[in-house]
């Protein structure tokens, strides 16, 4: 096995594990809820999943750490204080329309209105398994089909070669 550097191991952004094997990265969930009891429940499921998953209590929050960057899917409440989730979506389509994004709420049992979410939920109507099963399938939409992982001689290689 090629040489890994040293501050590439461990790293929470690197494709290396302590071991220095290629690893796949975890995608980032940005879960937004007014409601902290449900947003940690969600946190919990989803970070046991495997998932990286950032919270927050307001569209106005999320919104601006989506604009940072490295978010892969957008979980929302549908009420929220302020804007509410549907305008959070809105926007984050408008920035990002390839950005799957799951609205649900635990007032609106139906929702027929346009909405540009890829997914409305309403709260209690799905198992949690549901849920893990449908953002799965939205992540894999999104990231197409299964790309080869190149080797860690590989990309050490490359990386050298853009070094110099």
């Amino acid at each position: 096995m090629a040489a890994v550097p040293p501050a590439r191991i461990g790293s929470p952004y690197s494709l290396y594990s302590q071991s220095g094997d290629v690893m796949k990265p975890k995608r980032t969930i940005l879960c937004v809820d007014d409601n902290e009891q449900s947003l940690s429940i969600r946190k919990v499921m989803l970070e046991t999943r495997g998932y990286r998953v950032i919270c927050c209590g307001t569209a106005e929050e999320a919104f601006e750490l989506f604009k940072l960057g490295g978010i892969d899917l957008v979980l929302s409440d549908f009420v929220l204080p302020g804007r509410d989730g549907q305008k959070l979506i809105e926007d984050v389509k408008n920035i990002s329309p390839q950005t799957p994004a799951i609205l649900f709420s635990g007032k609106v049992k139906f929702y027929d209105r346009e909405c540009r979410a890829d997914l409305f939920l309403p709260k209690g109507a799905y198992a949690p398994i549901e849920l893990l099963e449908r953002i799965r399938m939205l992540l894999v939409r999104k990231r197409g089909p299964k790309r080869a992982i190149l080797p860690a001689a590989l990309i050490v290689r490359d990386e050298r070669i853009a070094a110099s």
